[in-house]
Formats: C-alpha cells, sequence, structure tokens
C-alpha cells in the first residue's frame, strides 16, 4: 500500500518539475546564442582589419606580412564558420526544449 503511494506522489513530483527544467534548457541556449553572435561579430571585426591591413601591406610591397595577414584571415573565417554551426545547432536544440515544454 505504501509503495503505489510513494511511486505516484514521486511520479507527481518529477511531472511539476519538468516545466522547470525545460525553462532551464530554454535559458542556456538562448544563453548560448547570445554568446554564439556575439563571437561572430568579434570574428567578423577581425577578419575586416586583417583585410584592411593585408591591403596596406600589399600597397606598400610587404608580402610578408600580407602572408600573414590572409593567414589570419582565413582563421577568422574558419571561426565564423564554426560559431555559425553552433549558433544553428543551439536555435535547434531551443525549439525542441520549447515544443517539449508545451506538451
Amino acid at each position: 500500500m505504501l509503495k503505489p503511494m510513494l511511486a505516484a506522489l514521486a511520479a507527481a513530483f518529477a511531472l511539476a518539475m519538468l516545466p522547470a527544467a525545460y525553462a532551464q534548457d530554454v535559458k542556456k541556449d538562448t544563453q548560448d546564442i547570445r554568446q554564439d553572435r556575439k563571437d561572430i561579430h568579434a570574428d567578423e571585426k577581425a577578419r575586416h582589419e586583417d583585410r584592411r591591413e593585408m591591403h596596406q601591406d600589399m600597397k606598400k610591397g610587404d608580402y610578408k606580412d600580407a602572408r600573414k595577414e590572409r593567414h589570419d584571415m582565413h582563421k577568422e573565417t574558419r571561426d565564423i564558420h564554426k560559431d555559425k554551426r553552433d549558433l544553428h545547432k543551439d536555435k535547434r536544440e531551443r525549439r525542441e526544449d520549447r515544443r517539449e515544454e508545451k506538451k
């Protein structure tokens, strides 16, 4: 008699806690999305600056430094693509969490 009541009580408690858990997931995903957007913006800004410096180096004939700037631009581009993949993944997870929350 006591075991079924405890099981029912535990199930009710678990069900009551589910919306809070989903809300935490949505909040975490939202924070991740915000951070990914900041990272993308910072990387794009750095890439733009590297491009400007590369053009200046090429005008001066300093091809060694221009090559370094081009390498930096390539690295920033890779970072941007990685951050965009993370952003897409976080948005997808947030949508899934919101769908589960509505159920």
